[in-house]
């Protein structure tokens, strides 16, 4: 996964500096097709995937007061499993990146939204919004290509620790839900000083995460067994009730959490996917900051389902180049999106969920180990660059 700027062969040898700003126009004018037709129909959808999500937790909680029964237990926790990633990928995640504020609804904003997450809402904003989406797959300054704990391309300096990494990565997808919580409280290096411990700003913040969680925990793991017990008193099985609705719902977090931290994976981490040099930014353009995003992400193809379950992250690529456009529009621009790849000679990657995830899960093997060869030199001039300019924002 060696960065742009160190490949033997530069993937974009071909295009121009004239070709890569024709790009970012033609990129605008789909955007621009988007913003007139958003409207009624994508404030339906929102509005109805929160309506089936809903019913679906209440439904699989009422069977869950049952879970003491084998059949319930299964049932309720495959129902509740899907509510949990409903909410995280298809809602929340796209109601926190503003997609749905044109809909000026105060209850469905993305000042207003909280989610089923240890994350608070606004740390995540910051983090995911502000940050990955502004330096994707930009070794150094995107903390969400590795979550601080992997090492992600050869260029970065190995050391024995990163033997473990495979590891990590499993742990970290099982308990996903608290590595993004960390990553936002960049909790590493936060927690390496006195100084940094000490800070009003980072004990603000673990504060409210810890509320976050404790509400959490609250409401999975002590108010829903409890509602349990009395059902169980009158079976003769309280303890069955308590501890079956508690295994429940532990078991659908991290069915969500693996689920959501596959799709992750699988946006910026397959073969085919392109990393990039710190330096490469400086005074990034429009047309270079959309190239970027065309080559630092990579698809899920699939069903509609498949994509409602993804969130349409399915769609990483689309997502990448419009993060704020309502995440169901993006199936209907795809088929011009990888036209305008085919037309300028780029890698549009794509693949089904489990290829996609092979592929990411190899490359942690493999970089969790020391190079073969000694990483190459840094081409500078890919793509050329305008020191002038400030880095372009989308």
């Amino acid at each position: 996964m060696t960065t742009l700027q160190r490949k033997d062969v530069n993937p974009i040898a071909h295009l121009t500096p004239e070709d890569i700003e024709a790009i970012g126009r033609e990129l605008d004018a789909i955007r621009d097709e988007v913003l007139e037709k958003r409207g009624e129909k994508d404030a339906a959808h929102i509005r109805r995937m929160i309506n089936v999500q809903r019913r679906l937790e209440l439904g699989s909680r009422a069977v869950l007061l049952f879970s003491f029964f084998p059949p319930a237990w299964l049932l309720g926790t495959a129902g509740l499993s899907i509510s949990k990633i409903l909410e995280n990928m298809e809602i929340g995640h796209n109601i926190l990146h503003g997609q749905y504020d044109f809909m000026r609804d105060p209850k469905i904003h993305s000042t207003t939204w909280e989610w089923d997450s240890a994350s608070p809402a606004e740390q995540w904003k910051h983090s995911h919004n502000e940050l990955h989406h502004k330096y994707t797959n930009v070794v150094g300054r995107d903390n969400d290509l590795g979550y601080g704990i992997m090492r992600v391309d050869e260029q970065q300096k190995w050391v024995p620790a990163h033997l473990g990494q495979p590891l990590y990565n499993f742990i970290n997808a099982i308990f996903f839900e608290y590595g993004i919580a960390a990553y936002d409280l960049e909790l590493g290096r936060n927690l390496k000083t006195k100084k940094r411990r000490a800070n009003p700003a980072f004990r603000a913040a673990l504060r409210q995460v810890g509320r976050k969680i404790r509400r959490q925990v609250a409401k999975d793991y002590v108010v829903h067994p409890l509602l349990s017990v009395p059902v169980g008193l009158a079976f003769g099985n309280p303890l069955g009730a308590l501890f079956g609705t508690m295994s429940a719902n532990a078991v659908a977090s991290v069915v969500r959490n693996l689920w959501s931290h596959s799709v992750i994976m699988c946006g910026h981490f397959p073969s085919g996917v392109e990393t990039f040099e710190r330096t490469s930014i400086t005074g990034e353009t429009r047309g270079e900051w959309y190239l970027r995003q065309m080559l630092g992400s990579a698809n899920i193809s699939g069903s509609k389902l498949m994509h409602i379950m993804t969130g349409n992250l399915s769609h990483q690529i689309e997502h990448h180049l419009f993060p704020d456009l309502p995440a169901s529009r993006y199936a209907e621009i795809a088929p011009k999106i990888k036209a305008l790849f085919e037309k300028y000679e780029l890698n549009y990657v794509t693949g089904p969920l489990v290829v996609q995830v092979a592929s990411a899960w190899a490359k942690v093997f493999r970089l969790a180990l020391p190079n073969r060869e000694k990483p190459k030199e840094i081409d500078h001039s890919i793509p050329p660059r305008h020191p002038a300019a400030e880095p372009a924002t989308v």
